[in-house]
């Protein structure tokens, strides 16, 4: 039986891994630290594990080592534009106290990092170490890929997983809970931003989390395989940026935002509020609008043998019909529902384009 100690196990993404784990048989000690509840996506408690309290900011995690096979390293501050000193306590040392815990333990180490360490960079993305000399457009990519090169150095066993923008459920759209990110689909349908900045040819990786939660238990049990590998766990095909904008307008009774090239938003034109949100939006995310990652993860494939499921203009709709049905972005007014049901999506605009 697999022992497994889950940082971060009050989370969406450790809280999904927990629940695969338990399902499994493993014995899972999940780590949590203001959260005491430890749930699967689909909001269930995850039964038959134990809770320890731990803090990754402090040395050994808080914890007293005991025997474990695997720590899964999923705790991490999760915001793009926290100070430059918050995220280096939390992503940087936070993942150096992790792998001094596994060290003590005996314990190989499954660490969850991000595939947006590639910063800038564009076109096709290795599944390697993040090359000297990148650039990156936020805080919290920096302190990712800081954190990777600790666990590299640290001596221990190791696998580095890098999921992208991770949004809800392949087969449902269900999500636990809605990631920052999920927060300029809300400004837009809501009307709060009425012009999108986006530029031709970009793209975002948004990701199922079932893909996810299921690419890092696989890792964790094929660790032999993966030991030493940096693994991209990411969507089937990337979303166009400006779909981003006009997804939203496949229901009849959401705005659709007119997208404009980034060089020519004109802020100035823009309602005082409007220009306060888009502000925000475009510090915290702006880049993120206007590049073309594209990330190979056919070692991920390899190792796990498991493939995204479709992220298309259909998985799209079943996002945003979730988030309708639990309030995360409006519903119709009554008199534009016949028979009181929320409208259907439109039929999209234009495919997305397979992975070729």
């Amino acid at each position: 039986m697999l022992s497994v100690l889950v940082t971060g196990a009050a989370g969406l993404i450790g809280g999904e891994v927990c629940a695969r784990l338990a399902a499994r048989g493993a014995a899972v000690t999940a780590m949590v630290r203001r959260s005491r509840e430890v749930r699967g996506n689909d909001g269930a408690p995850v039964a038959g594990i134990e809770q320890v309290s731990g803090d990754v900011t402090q040395p050994l995690m808080g914890l007293e080592p005991r025997r474990f096979d695997l720590v899964i390293h999923c705790a991490a501050g999760l915001e793009f534009d926290a100070p430059r000193e918050v995220l280096a306590a939390v992503n940087v040392e936070g993942t150096r106290n992790a792998a001094a815990f596994a060290k003590a333990a005996g314990a190989r180490l499954v660490h969850v990092s991000t595939a947006y360490v590639c910063g800038t960079r564009e076109g096709a993305i290795a599944e390697g170490p993040v090359p000297a000399g990148t650039r990156f457009t936020n805080n919290y990519e920096a302190s990712k890929a800081l954190a990777e090169q600790v666990v590299a150095e640290s001596g221990v066993p190791f696998a580095i997983a890098r999921p992208s923008v991770v949004l809800g459920d392949s087969a449902t759209g269900a999500i636990r809970e809605f990631p920052s990110f999920a927060n300029a689909f809300r400004l837009l349908a809501r009307g709060k931003i009425s012009t999108f900045p986006a530029r031709q040819g970009a793209t975002i990786d948004f990701v199922p989390i079932c893909h996810v939660a299921e690419g890092i238990v696989r890792l964790a049990e094929r660790f032999e395989q993966a030991h030493g590998g940096h693994f991209h766990l990411v969507a089937d095909t990337p979303l166009p940026a400006a779909e981003l904008a006009h997804g939203i307008a496949r229901v009849p009774h959401l705005p659709d935002p007119v997208v404009v090239e980034p060089e020519v938003l004109d802020m100035a034109s823009l309602r005082p509020a409007e220009r306060l949100l888009m502000g925000h939006l475009l510090d915290t995310f702006g880049p993120y609008f206007t590049r073309n990652p594209r990330f190979d993860d056919r070692r991920f494939r390899q190792v796990t043998g498991l493939a995204c499921g479709r992220t298309d203009n259909s998985w799209l709709d079943r996002l945003i019909g979730h988030a309708i049905d639990v309030g995360f972005l409006p519903l119709a007014p009554v008199s534009a529902r016949p028979g009181n049901a929320v409208p259907a999506a439109r039929e999209c605009r234009a495919p997305i384009a397979s992975r070729p």
